[in-house]
């Protein structure tokens, strides 16, 4: 496929004013300015001076696993019956004939993570999946992105009401402690078991066997953090047991923006769009992303999808500069950003050769309410 006449945001080289770009077998083949263009014998399209994208790209999200227009029978994000569930996989519960997979397709949104709720310390692991398939086999880009954990208000809420352990932080914390120290040793006296002959394997556990790759940084920590105590905790956590983490939410972010600097925290921010409907969202405000970009930080944006509606990803976006978040920032912001927080950068989040070709045409300002999506094309294909 060809695509021309378009504004084409790479967003790692700047912007094409009036260009093309060529996709084959999946990938961007080529690039450039309209001067340079090749001549083409398979599909044209004219973007007619729209933008040209990368497809977009939502880093928490719980897309399929709380259907759309249903109650209790198509919610599958919290198993709220034990405080660490580290076992469970969030491809076993994604629906992917939930419509709101084809409402992220028409507004541009071509890739998601989603996973488990924050309703136990330990929720679960998490998958980054395209917007576009009917298995989710099929549509995986990371099986195992991330496990999820939770801190603060939503785990105390959810046990306070059964009675049971963890009703406070710092029972929260320690669940989630408890949990990574077990795997630890689990971890080791397997590990001296395949080097020693005569020492025997511990006894299976399912639990501790999911920990491990988070224990060895094959797998992403991912902590669900609105308040600044919160995000410490997280990062206290994740220091005790070197995991590789990231903040989701960061709530009070741009209250603690030079303290997350300093700790390199990668935070992916929102949602901003919605009512402070919790105390722990009290400090909310769609200046938050801005604040911590001005620092030196990296956010990205995210919908929380269903609390958000991931249709309005640009929406957020578009608020947030709104509210003094730099243009271009923000385009990173659900592009770049996300893919390389996910560890895709490689393949997806810009636009350049050799990379897979998830694109997204818009007819105008991405971030403007006016502006409709042309064209959306997931490896190469258009679908949308």
């Amino acid at each position: 496929m060809l695509i021309y006449n378009a504004r084409i945001f790479t967003m790692e080289s700047g912007v094409i004013e009036n260009g093309w770009l060529e996709t084959n077998g999946g990938v961007i083949s080529g690039l450039g300015a309209m001067e340079t263009m090749p001549p083409a014998d398979g599909e044209r399209f004219d973007a007619q001076g729209g933008a040209l994208l990368p497809g977009l790209i939502d880093a928490h999200t719980h897309l399929g696993m709380w259907e759309d227009s249903l109650g209790f029978e198509g919610d599958d994000g919290n198993e709220d019956t034990e405080p660490s569930t580290p076992q469970l996989r969030a491809v076993d519960a994604v629906n992917p004939q939930d419509r709101c997979f084809d409402d992220a397709l028409a507004a541009g949104v071509t890739a998601i993570l989603t996973g488990p709720g924050s309703a136990n310390p330990v929720g679960g692991r998490m998958a980054v999946l395209r917007t576009f398939g009917r298995r989710v086999d099929d549509m995986l880009l990371k099986p195992d992105a991330a496990m999820k954990f939770a801190l603060g208000e939503n785990p105390k809420t959810v046990y306070h009401g059964k009675n049971q352990m963890p009703v406070t932080r710092m029972a929260t914390a320690a669940i989630i402690r408890e949990q990574l120290f077990k795997a630890k040793k689990y971890g080791e006296k397997l590990e001296k078991a395949r080097e020693d002959e005569d020492a025997d394997e511990p006894e299976f556990d399912l639990h501790s066997e999911a920990l491990l790759p988070v224990l060895s940084r094959k797998m992403q920590a991912h902590f669900h953090a609105h308040r600044a105590d919160d995000i410490f905790t997280a990062i206290r956590i994740s220091k005790e047991f070197n995991l590789d983490y990231v903040i989701i939410h960061a709530t009070e972010g741009h209250l603690i923006a030079p303290e997350l600097k300093a700790e390199g925290a990668p935070v992916l921010s929102g949602p901003f769009l919605c009512d402070r409907s919790k105390p722990e969202l009290r400090c909310q405000t769609p200046e938050s992303p801005g604040i911590m970009a001005r620092v030196g930080l990296c956010p990205c944006i995210i919908t929380d999808h269903p609390v958000i509606p991931i249709q309005y990803l640009t929406l957020c976006a578009g608020l947030a500069v709104r509210y003094g978040m730099e243009y271009d920032e923000a385009l990173r912001a659900v592009t770049l950003y996300p893919a390389r927080v996910l560890g895709l950068d490689d393949r997806i989040g810009s636009l350049r050769a050799g990379k897979e070709a998830d694109l997204a045409v818009f007819d105008g300002d991405p971030f403007a309410l006016s502006t409709h999506v042309r064209l959306v094309a997931v490896g190469g294909r258009r679908v949308k």
